[in-house]
């Protein structure tokens, strides 16, 4: 069986959106019980979609990769593997999965499918962060949600509303459409 090789556009993609990933990181207000207001989680959807989910997932783990090793990529130019290790890991560890589940959904370049990708890929992350989350502080399911995961329900609507037509355009600006 023969694999198919990274391009170098393939490489110079995934290098841009890992620094659109650390730039978003950067963009934070604080929010609720630690975790912060951020668009992190739209650049690793838009990698996903754009890229597609094996490249996406490679951009994702490199950018996770970069923080574990403490450069400052993460929320409020913080880094290292503390920070993984913090409240705010799960949503984190889950990034790879987002942009894996919003890539299938832009695999098909249908409006619906981009949706249903990216509802899942969120989904996942807030469940994932909400748990680690209840985990790290030792509080309830039900208080970590309120914390972790309602505050962040109406930016996550957006960015599914929003990514797809996002999604196209840049798709068309760079002339990926096959």
């Amino acid at each position: 069986m023969k694999t198919k090789r990274l391009s170098p556009l393939d490489l110079c993609y995934m290098g841009v959106f890992t620094s659109t990933m650390a730039i978003c990181a950067q963009i934070a207000i604080p929010g609720p019980g630690g975790v912060p207001f951020t668009l992190q989680a739209w650049a690793i959807a838009l990698a996903g979609l754009i890229l597609g989910p094996k490249n996406g997932v490679f951009a994702t783990l490199l950018y996770i990769s970069l923080g574990a090793v403490g450069a400052p990529v993460f929320a409020n130019f913080s880094g290292g593997f503390g920070v993984i290790l913090g409240p705010t890991g799960g949503f984190i560890l889950s990034f790879p999965i987002l942009a894996f589940f919003a890539g299938i959904g832009g695999r098909k370049n249908k409006h619906f499918h981009i949706i249903l990708g990216l509802t899942a890929g969120t989904i996942f992350n807030f469940a994932s962060g909400m748990f680690y989350f209840s985990i790290i502080t030792s509080l309830s399911i039900p208080i970590s949600f309120m914390y972790a995961v309602a505050p962040f329900i109406p930016s996550g609507i957006i960015k599914i509303v929003v990514l797809p037509t996002l999604n196209k355009k840049i798709k068309a600006a760079l002339n990926l459409y096959q």
